[in-house]
């Protein structure tokens, strides 16, 4: 019922900025949860960011707290990651998660999330 595709993903430098994109289609283009998640090599998949539908209601992992920002455009059907002072421990392939359930939590767990995209690679070199 929801398609995610994510893009932005890159090579970077350390202390660089990258802005990723989800951009969200199908019967509920504009799923209520969104959430970025990353997994780097040899690790699990972490959470990383979320926001609800109002834009307002977001929660962060700590590792990226004050450094990336998750922000959506419901018209779009686009939620986006800014991510700025990236840090070499940064590298890992991003996807977007989506959830279509209404209930007003934040959510930062995978089994939270029935829809998941593609992945793009971000990679901080030193």
């Amino acid at each position: 019922q929801v398609q995610l595709v994510e893009s932005g993903g890159g090579l970077v430098q350390a202390g660089g900025s990258l802005r990723l994109s989800c951009a969200a289609s199908g019967r509920t283009a504009s799923p209520y949860a969104v959430g970025w998640f990353r997994q780097a090599p040899g690790k699990e998949r972490e959470f990383v960011a979320t926001i609800l539908w109002s834009g307002r209601t977001i929660r962060y992992a700590d590792s990226v707290k004050g450094r990336f920002t998750i922000s959506r455009d419901n018209a779009k059907n686009t939620v986006f990651l800014q991510m700025n002072s990236l840090k070499p421990e940064d590298t890992a392939v991003y996807y977007c998660a989506a959830d279509t359930n209404t209930e007003w939590r934040t959510r930062t767990t995978e089994n939270e999330y029935d829809y998941w995209g593609q992945g793009t690679q971000v990679t901080v070199s030193s």
